[in-house]
This record gives C-alpha cells, sequence and structure tokens, in this order.
C-alpha cells in the first residue's frame, strides 16, 4: 500500500512539471485543449489526487483482497493437489513392490514346481530304464543258455557225425572197415584240438 501511494506521488508530480513545462510557453495550445490551460491545473490535480485517492482505496479495500482470496485459494488447492499426488505416488510404489514380490515368489514357485517336475521325470526314466535293463538281462541270460544249450546239442552230435564221416571215409577209401575204438581215439583228438 505504501509502495502504491509512493508511486501515486511519483506519478502525480510527474504530470505537474509535465503540464508546467508544456503549457507556459504556449498559450495558443491552450485554446484547443482545455487540459492545458494553465489557469486549470489547481482543479484538475485535484481531481486527480481525489480519483486516485478513490482507486486506491477501491483497491486496496475491495480489488486486491480479492485477488489475493483467489491466489491463496488456488495455493491451497495446488498445495493439496501436490500431497494428494504425493501420497498416490506413495501407494503406487507400495503397491509396485508388493507386486514386484509377488512375482518373484511366482517365478520361485515355477522354477520349484518345474524342478520338481524333472526330478519326478528323471527317476520315473530311470526306474523305466533299470526295468528294461532287468528285463533285457533276463532276455540275454535266457538267449545264452539257449546258445548254451544248443552249443551242447551240436557238440553232442558233432562226435557222433564226425565218427561217421570218418567210418565212411575211411570205408570208401580202404574199403575196410575200421576198428571203432581207434577210430573214436582220432576223432576226440581232433575235437579237443579244435576247442
Amino acid at each position: 500500500m505504501r509502495t502504491l501511494f509512493a508511486v501515486f506521488l511519483t506519478a502525480v508530480v510527474a504530470v505537474v512539471a509535465v503540464v508546467a513545462v508544456v503549457a507556459a510557453p504556449a498559450p495558443a495550445l491552450a485554446v484547443g485543449m482545455p487540459q492545458l490551460d494553465t489557469s486549470k491545473f489547481t482543479t484538475q490535480i485535484v481531481w486527480l489526487t481525489i480519483s486516485f485517492v478513490v482507486l486506491l482505496v477501491l483497491m486496496s479495500k475491495v480489488t486486491l483482497p480479492r485477488i489475493s482470496k483467489v491466489l491463496e485459494e488456488r495455493q491451497y488447492k495446488i498445495d493439496g493437489t501436490l500431497k494428494k499426488a504425493e501420497s498416490l505416488k506413495a501407494e503406487a510404489e507400495k503397491a509396485s513392490e508388493a507386486y514386484q514380490e509377488a512375482l518373484a515368489e511366482a517365478r520361485d514357485r515355477a522354477q520349484d514346481i518345474l524342478r520338481e517336475a524333472r526330478e519326478r521325470m528323471a527317476e520315473r526314466a530311470a526306474d523305466k530304464q533299470a526295468e528294461a535293463e532287468r528285463k533285457l538281462n533276463g532276455e540275454i541270460e535266457a538267449a545264452e543258455r539257449s546258445i548254451a544249450k544248443a552249443r551242447d546239442a551240436a557238440l553232442a552230435n558233432l562226435r557222433e557225425v564226425a565218427l561217421e564221416v570218418a567210418r565212411s571215409a575211411v570205408d570208401r577209401l580202404s574199403g575196410e572197415k575200421p576198428e571203432t575204438g581207434a577210430l573214436s581215439d582220432s576223432v576226440d583228438a581232433a575235437l579237443k584240438e579244435r576247442g
């Protein structure tokens, strides 16, 4: 308010000085423009002062309080909005942290489930492989026994066949019947050499 009054007084002094300088040398201009008539300067300055004081009072008592009230309300709303935004931001950060934690837990559970599934599948595969190995080993043993029996039977028949072939060969080549004991000893010696 004091600043406004000081500005007003400075403006009044400046106007009076300008009017005094302009109006003094040119009485002819005063006829055309009544504002420049120096005889009316006093009344003009009085009315200017009265008008300024009235405007100053109206501004300081009515307009400026309303403007300051609007500015205060605006600042209050801005501050309230900023506080609300900060609280919402804090809530959003908490929700984001909770979401990240839940996501991490879900990932951990999924990894555990996958690991357990892999372990169960590996156990099942190992069990099936062991069962298949037992079955194959049993089949191999049965086949080996069958082969051994067939070999033994073949070897047993081989001696008989070898004796018969040797008897037949000696009989055809020499025309004489070979002696059974000597022929049997020769076939047994030949079979032992071959293994």
